[in-house]
């Protein structure tokens, strides 16, 4: 017999879950996902792991509740870890209690892992506290709407609350909850506040009181899913009110660079406030093994090593290990790191390197080697097919060199449909290498590059530059320095 874990996943923003929750999200053999639970936590999941969407939105659910129920149980009888990944808290208005006992009653094995409610963490990223010691020492959390229509809330005992209340699911009865308070006895004048899309880029909070909350939102659109909260505390918005005060907080940024190295770059972006979109548009295929094991062999001949990427470095690493060899071959060599990246990915095997060059551009790196370097050394050169030849043409002409291509970049196939459709609402684009320029218009088609003309194009160097103008394109900003933290200072 399997197990079913219930978990919470928090209220959207993916750092919100339970250590525990990804833990078990990790180990799942299925998971079954909500709409509300952010999609970037599946990219935590096994490669193998069945993923199974039964989001449920205002009048579209796409599993009744009944039929989740019965997957939950079919899964855990196949023997499966399946892990049940909801929004917010699965007890908070999640239905989590009702899908626990329907297990309970199958004799199926199960555990609830808690989440973060979007009663409390959503309306902390909105900059209000759901308690204040001199505003508010309780709170009250409702549903902002019932299943039976013939159902009413006790709107005599809610208007004499003194602590917060909080409504979930409310949005399409705001002008209800709001009538109906100031009709049994809460001031008009009370504050309330509406938070959209809570924790996430596109978080919108506006602020009125029970009298004018109404046609806010409407002036606004706010839409469903929003948070209410009515009392006091809103007051402190003006105070509290960080995450929409970071510095890239509703900037959508599409990060183009290849799939292993995304997510890095994205994850930093999302902490100052974007919404990114990962889009590798070129993958890394390793080749030529034995080429680069020859050359391994005969290691002693070589007087100078130089790394000009981390996938070098990787690769060179990995094609040792396999062959029973580690780091103790390199002993007697001058080794070159070009790149901070590349330093980092050194360092990460035990090595540090001899020469890093500030400058990343092949002639400033051709000037600093060629002061070190005399006609009697022997560098060796392990990188990619696709790189720039000037670093190898230049060396060659001062000492003997061998360069042997380890790995090659080929674009990544995705489809263009969802690209060209984020493209009409994106406000930067990050380029890390020409490759990444090329693929990119390949994949969206040149014959649809006119709608980069409004989109701010982010170069991390002058040859990336190089390429984004060969297709008419301006680039809005060069990062300097020119690797990652050169491109998310541009980007500030």
């Amino acid at each position: 017999m399997g197990k079913v874990y219930l978990v919470g996943a928090g209220p959207g923003d993916e750092g919100l879950i339970t250590v525990k929750g990804l833990e078990k999200l990790k180990e799942a053999d299925v998971i079954v996902y909500d709409n509300l639970a952010n999609p970037d936590l599946l990219k935590q999941c096994k490669p193998t792991s069945e993923l199974i969407y039964v989001g449920k939105k205002a009048n579209d659910h796409t599993m009744s509740q009944e039929a989740i129920n019965d997957l939950l149980v079919e899964k855990a009888t196949d023997n499966a870890c399946v892990l049940r990944l909801k929004g917010g808290d699965p007890y908070v208005f999640g239905r989590g209690g009702e899908e626990g006992e329907y297990l309970y009653h199958h004799h199926i094995p199960f555990e609830v892992i808690p989440g973060i409610t979007s009663a409390i963490g959503g309306l902390a990223y909105g900059g209000i506290p759901i308690t204040y010691r001199e505003l508010a020492s309780s709170f009250h959390v409702f549903t902002g709407h019932f299943k039976d229509a013939t159902k009413e809330l006790d709107w005599a005992t809610l208007s004499k609350l003194s602590g917060t209340l909080v409504f979930l699911m409310g949005v399409g009865n705001l002008e209800k909850i709001c009538s109906h308070l100031i009709q049994y006895g809460k001031d008009k004048n009370t504050p309330v506040a509406m938070v959209h899309k809570a924790t996430t880029p596109n978080q919108k909070a506006i602020v009125g009181n029970l009298e004018t909350i109404t046609d806010i939102a409407k002036a606004e659109k706010i839409k469903s899913p929003s948070l209410i909260v009515v009392g006091d505390v809103v007051k402190m918005r003006a105070y509290l009110n960080t995450f929409e005060e970071k510095p890239l907080f509703g900037k959508k940024i599409i990060v183009t660079r290849a799939r292993a190295h995304n997510s890095d770059l994205a994850k930093k972006l999302k902490e100052l406030g974007a919404e990114v979109f990962e889009m590798p548009t070129i993958k890394i295929n390793p080749i030529q093994e034995e080429s680069l094991l020859e050359e391994i062999k005969n290691i002693k001949t070589y007087t100078q090593l130089i790394f000009t990427s981390e996938n070098a470095v990787r690769i060179f690493f990995e094609t040792l290990f396999h062959n029973k060899l580690d780091a103790r071959i390199l002993g007697a060599l001058t080794i070159t790191s070009i790149g901070t990246k590349t330093t980092h990915t050194l360092k990460n095997y035990g090595i540090i390197p001899d020469i890093m060059p500030e400058d990343y551009v092949g002639e400033g790196i051709v000037q600093i080697l060629r002061e070190t370097l005399t006609d009697k050394d022997n560098i060796l050169i392990p990188r990619s097919k696709n790189a720039r030849s000037y670093l190898v043409d230049e060396l060659s002409k001062q000492c003997a060199l061998k360069e042997v291509p380890i790995y090659e970049t080929l674009k990544e196939e995705m489809p263009s449909n969802h690209l060209l459709n984020l493209l009409d609402d994106v406000d930067y684009i990050t380029f890390t290498s020409g490759s990444t320029v090329k693929n990119f218009i390949e994949i969206i088609g040149k014959e649809h590059i006119k709608k980069l003309k409004d989109v701010k194009l982010i170069s991390i160097g002058p040859m990336t530059s190089q390429k984004i103008k060969s297709y008419h394109l301006e680039v809005y900003k060069e990062a300097n320095p020119h690797n990652i933290e050169g491109l998310i200072e541009a980007l500030l």
